[in-house]
């Protein structure tokens, strides 16, 4: 019975104590309605403890007080200006701010890529080679070259090969150029002949004075023209300067990749060190399932296309497959360039028959590149929403030009692989978080973990 009585005993203090907090809440909520500034902690504790409570600590006395600072009371009969702006309004104020400072940073980082862009499109040309050379090297060292050996002999192939592929461009465009001035000149003449016949009425003389007016547009700007002329040669040292640094980046990724990554995940703070240390290698897969499948799809196309353009004897159809190669690495706006081009090139020399047919082959590519090549071959680990595409281009393209446009998607589809993997490794970390705790206390278990609580606070 004792041991019973003292059981009620400690309940109801604890009742006693909760009915206190209570009432010190409702007399803020009533003092926060009637517009007044609320009770201090201390004295609404002082008026709402009963007299039997224990004195406070010699400690607790003697703590020294931190004076406040000067309250905002609101002029009489006017409530509290943060009381009276709308939820809605704090939220969309709160998260204006947030977004303002999140584009103030990324406006500065394009800035500051805009600088440097030649060193951040070398790199990033390095790092799609080393994700298409990569696989390479570890095969190479699978039979049991070393590690410097495989390095060197994979990178002096890769750069060989391209090299040989720039100099069949150049060579087989020098070889054709005759054969193409010809035909342009021919296209013009047949041009000339159809504009004559046509039913818009167009005279001779018409076509002589725009032609008078082209050649005179030509020779009022012949600075402009040699002031492009010496901006080509800038681009151009630019260009072999990115392509030396992309070289000497390649190198070193293919050898020190693994260090390079160790010293990057170094400068991570340790909390978000182990998500970043298992979202990095999902982003180099899928950083190299895209270079090899986009690798993959180029050739494919080029192949199919130059072997229409070959059989219907269009001019320079070897280059103009290399020209294609290359832009399928644009998605999207570079299939749609290339294949202008070879049209533009079938209608000056072949007519437009030729051109139509043309047309065709590269229309019926591109359909089954786009509905089974690219699903087929890329997969899902790497698509990406054709918005999101045309997007990234656009903006890849007005940052950095033709290396943006070429950089922009594997990037967004790296970025998408990064983000859904962070966001299920914090969902599984909140889910084992709330496994080690347990669910809290309820029912008859709530009642007895209250009780101990109100038996310790007793005897403390």
């Amino acid at each position: 019975m004792a041991k019973r009585a003292g059981w009620l005993g400690r309940l109801g203090s604890r009742l006693s104590r909760m009915e206190a907090a209570l009432d010190e809440r409702r007399a803020e909520v009533a003092a926060e309605a009637a517009g007044e500034p609320p009770l201090p902690a201390s004295a609404s504790a002082s008026a709402s403890t009963p007299a039997s409570a224990s004195a406070p600590s010699a400690a607790a006395v003697q703590a020294p007080v931190e004076p406040a600072g000067p309250a905002v009371v609101p002029p009489p009969g006017r409530p509290d200006p943060v009381t009276v702006i709308p939820w809605g309004v704090r939220v969309a104020a709160e998260a204006s701010w947030r977004l303002l400072m999140l584009a103030g940073m990324l406006w500065v980082l394009m800035k500051v890529i805009s600088e440097v862009r030649l060193v951040v499109l070398a790199f990033a040309a390095a790092l799609l080679v080393t994700a298409l050379l990569q696989p390479f090297v570890v095969r190479l060292r699978r039979i049991g070259l070393p590690r410097g050996l495989a390095t060197a002999v994979t990178a002096v192939l890769g750069f060989v090969v391209i090299g040989l592929v720039g100099w069949f461009v150049v060579w087989q465009v020098m070889e054709n150029l005759d054969d193409l001035s010809s035909r342009l000149r021919e296209g013009i003449n047949e041009l000339k002949s159809w504009a004559l016949d046509s039913p818009f009425h167009v005279t001779e003389k018409q076509i002589n004075d725009i032609a008078k007016n082209l050649s005179e547009t030509i020779g009022t700007n012949t600075e402009e023209i040699t002031s492009a002329g010496l901006q080509g040669v800038t681009v151009l040292v630019e260009v072999l300067t990115g392509m030396l640094l992309a070289m000497f980046s390649t190198l070193f990724l293919l050898y020190d990749g693994k260090k390079i990554w160790t010293w990057v995940l170094g400068l991570v703070p340790a909390a978000a060190r182990p998500g970043v240390a298992g979202a990095g290698p999902r982003a180099w897969r899928t950083l190299t399932a895209y270079v090899r499948g986009t690798v993959l799809v180029a050739l494919i196309d080029a192949v199919f296309i130059g072997l229409g353009l070959y059989f219907l004897d269009v001019t320079m159809a070897v280059p103009l497959a290399v020209f294609i190669f290359l832009f399928a690495f644009i998605p999207l706006v570079g299939a749609v360039i290339s294949g202008a081009l070879a049209v533009v090139v079938a209608l000056v020399t072949q007519g437009p028959v030729i051109a139509l047919a043309v047309l065709g082959v590269v229309l019926a590519v591109q359909q089954i590149e786009g509905h089974v090549l690219q699903p087929f071959i890329l997969g899902r680990a790497v698509r990406v929403h054709p918005l999101a595409v045309v997007l990234a281009v656009a903006a890849g393209g007005m940052v950095a030009g033709i290396g943006g446009a070429v950089v922009a998607v594997p990037l967004v589809a790296v970025t998408n692989t990064v983000v859904v993997y962070l966001r299920a490794y914090s969902r599984e970390r909140h889910h084992a978080a709330v496994a080690a705790t347990g669910p809290g206390p309820h029912g008859a278990t709530a009642v007895r973990a209250a009780a101990l609580e109100a038996g310790d606070d007793q005897r403390a």
